[in-house]
């Protein structure tokens, strides 16, 4: 077939998308109850070409255009019945992305020609709109995949042994003038040395990045001054965001750059990915790709077909149980794996994506072939696991093989350290990794991932210093975000002079640290965090580009960021702190002594009673590294030093008596959270058995017995 001077072949059905060969381009898309397809050219200057798709096999129209190159940009036009009741949305007047777009060249412009109905019309979305969208619309882009990747691959850093550190890209560097300018803000600046160097100062070895698939920002909130910050809003699978990149077009080639320095400094990246529902919203949302390429299969509707079921607060759900749509996310995560090295995914609401139809449903098809998949079972896989949705809270639920983000560990840790009463069953549980969340499943300590904060909610310095969120500068008067966030402003609202309610902040924070990086599971640090970044009570920033989500540079607490890397690569030293299987709370071969104790203040192992007691706010922790019950990938017995922990949560200091010599004769104090004291080597704070030693008010206390020699 010919159409002008460009020459159109019949092309494969496979793969999905656009695919160069080195000699011309094979597109391919799905469209199941579409009547034509227009396959639409653009020149740089914007002009468009159409060349009608003949060929269907099967759901999925195909063409070859031969001597068509990387750079070209494209989309679609497609045909079919308009009749939104019954879920039918076609509108060949709107160009749509390619749902296999592997870049895409811009953000929207937004005009009323995006919606595939006349804005502002008396029958909504039942009216129909003629105007043609392409101007406002960005392309997809044909792309090479050749890429140098000098021999990298995956880390495969044992998740035991992961330290997460959750940043967004932009935000990371954007104020960061150690970076080069063109730099800040973009996919290079992360992977810059100094960015490389600060990583491996602190200790972790794991970015989890907010969602840098290509995102749609509301037009409600660009309309307001504001955006989409955080990019929970995605429009493209396969692109990287063309925001972060520091050469526009080359943001697929500088994102697989940043992923190659990162693993050569030891860093893994996994990526939060959103397959829940993308950027086209509900039924008066803009038609973008997916609503006018085939409405009907790739959202879930209501009974009344009109409407879409919304299990994420956006507007719509992608069905993942239509099988062309849960092939289209496996694609897609292959892809990140294969082609971009990543190492895992942190699912977005991910219990969307098991319910089957509305129930949650762990053995659903998503799970069945996420599992069978030999490359996507073999990467780390970490789920939210909550949604908007009828019982949508599953924490504990996933099957195995699975991370979760452990909301349980987030709300008791807090309520610890605010002084709540009944919390010491509780706490004890979440430090030894939630056994009550897993065993059963036979999963273990790992499937925990613990945090006190994430990127949604307050930071960690404003965590101690508001009781309220303060989100007026979201422009919805206060009304959204987290209400109940289990924060203590440790005497006053916000920012003050005081310096004794400065002090038990600063405490506050390192309490919350240390509680963290001690407790067995996988823990996750927020960028900024250990640097003492303040969205100034806003606990909802996902609009705000700016200086409230950007982390400060010229304003970073040193000295907080000196412990926390300290306290990082105190556990990463320490396997008693990151074991891969549980406790085993019992006395091994008579010796009388275990793996893990618990102790009154006056020295005495806890009994029943005490943990009933609705007061109790204290407790002494007995970790032995004798009894790690696990071993070396040499099959040989990992052995550490033992440790003695000593939380004080109440606001008075109290007295703790040491166990007696059984458990150790001589312990060293190698971190104190009153004062910030941390040193892994110390010798200069030796006690023995059955002496006593203060715990100052809200407080830890951390021992040490040294083997003379560890393998």
């Amino acid at each position: 077939m010919k159409e002008g001077n460009i020459v159109a072949w019949p092309g494969n059905p496979y793969p999905l998308g656009a695919t160069y060969d080195g000699i011309g381009v094979n597109f391919a898309l799905f469209a199941g109850n579409a009547h034509s397809v227009e396959l639409c050219l653009f020149s740089s200057e914007g002009k468009e070409r159409r060349i009608k798709v003949t060929e269907r096999t099967h759901n999925n129209w195909h063409v070859y255009i031969p001597g068509i190159k990387p750079g070209q940009l494209y989309g679609y036009r497609v045909h079919g019945i308009f009749n939104p009741p019954e879920g039918q949305r076609f509108n060949p007047h709107k160009l749509l992305i390619c749902p296999y777009s592997y870049s895409i060249n811009s953000t929207i412009k937004w005009n009323d020609a995006l919606f595939s109905y006349q804005i502002n019309h008396a029958d909504e979305d039942l009216s129909f709109s003629d105007a043609d969208s392409a101007p406002f619309l960005p392309k997809s882009v044909v792309i090479d995949k050749v890429f140098d990747w000098q021999g990298d691959s995956q880390l495969k850093i044992p998740i035991h042994k992961t330290i997460i550190y959750e940043l967004h890209v932009k935000g990371f560097t954007q104020l960061a003038k150690h970076i080069p300018q063109p730099l800040r803000g973009k996919y290079a600046g992360i992977s810059h040395e100094e960015s490389i160097k600060y990583f491996n100062d602190l200790g972790i070895n794991a970015v989890e990045l907010m969602p840098i698939h290509h995102f749609v920002a509301d037009r409600h909130l660009v309309e307001k001054g504001l955006t989409n910050y955080w990019g929970y809003n995605t429009i493209g699978f396969f692109a990287p965001d063309a925001r972060y990149t520091s050469s526009p077009g080359d943001q697929v080639a500088e994102f697989k750059q940043m992923v190659k320095l990162l693993h050569r400094a030891g860093i893994e990246v996994i990526l939060d990915v959103v397959y829940n529902h993308t950027g086209e919203g509900n039924h008066m949302g803009p038609t973008l790709s997916f609503k006018g390429i085939d409405n009907y299969s790739y959202y879930r509707l209501s009974e009344a077909k009109r409407f879409y079921k919304d299990y994420t607060g956006t507007g719509n759900t992608l069905n993942t149980v239509h099988p062309t749509v849960l092939r289209l996310i496996m694609d897609s995560l292959r892809y990140w794996v294969i082609e971009m090295h990543v190492d895992g995914f942190r699912f977005d609401l991910a219990t969307v994506l098991a319910r089957e139809f509305n129930e949650v449903d762990k053995w659903g098809s998503f799970f069945d072939v996420l599992h069978q998949d030999p490359v996507l079972s073999q990467v780390k896989l970490i789920a939210e696991p909550w949604d908007v949705g009828e019982n949508g809270f599953h924490v504990g639920n996933f099957p195995a093989e699975w991370m979760e983000w452990n909301a349980k560990y987030r709300d008791c840790m807090r309520e610890f350290w605010k002084g709540d009463d009944a919390t010491l069953p509780e706490f004890a549980y979440r430090f030894t990794g939630s056994s009550d969340l897993y065993l059963d499943n036979w999963r273990t300590p790992v499937a925990s991932i613990n945090f006190i904060t994430a990127h949604d909610g307050f930071t960690l310095k404003d965590l101690v210093s508001y009781n309220e969120k303060h989100n007026e500068n979201n422009g919805d008067n206060n009304n959204d975000g987290e209400n109940n966030n289990r924060s203590w402003n440790c005497g006053a609202e916000g920012p003050t002079d005081d310096p004794k309610i400065n002090k038990l902040r600063k405490q506050q924070v390192r309490n919350f640290l240390t509680t963290m990086f001690l407790s067995q599971g996988v823990p996750m640090l927020v960028a900024g965090d250990e640097s003492g970044r303040t969205q100034l009570g806003n606990n909802n920033a996902y609009c705000q580009d700016n200086e409230i989500s950007w982390l400060d540079w010229e304003n970073k607490d040193d000295q907080l960021i000196r412990f926390t890397s300290r306290l990082i690569h105190l556990r990463r030293q320490h396997p008693v702190f990151c074991r891969n299987k549980w406790f085993q709370y019992k006395a091994i071969k008579g010796e009388g002594i275990t793996d893990i104790e618990w102790f009154l203040p006056e020295g005495n192992i806890m009994s029943d009673n005490h943990w009933n007691e609705t007061l109790a706010k204290s407790l002494g922790i007995f970790l032995s590294g004798d009894k790690l019950n696990t071993k070396n990938e040499h099959g040989e017995k990992i052995e550490d030093d033992t440790f003695y922990v000593m939380f004080n949560s109440d606001q008075a200091s109290v007295i703790f008596t040491l166990p007696d010599k059984k458990w150790s004769e001589t312990w060293y104090k190698i971190l104190d959270t009153y004062d910030g004291f941390i040193d892994a080597n110390c010798r200069n704070f030796k006690l023995s058995a059955g002496e006593v030693i203060e715990v100052k008010g809200r407080s830890v206390v951390l021992l040490i017995n040294k083997k003379k020699s560890r393998k």
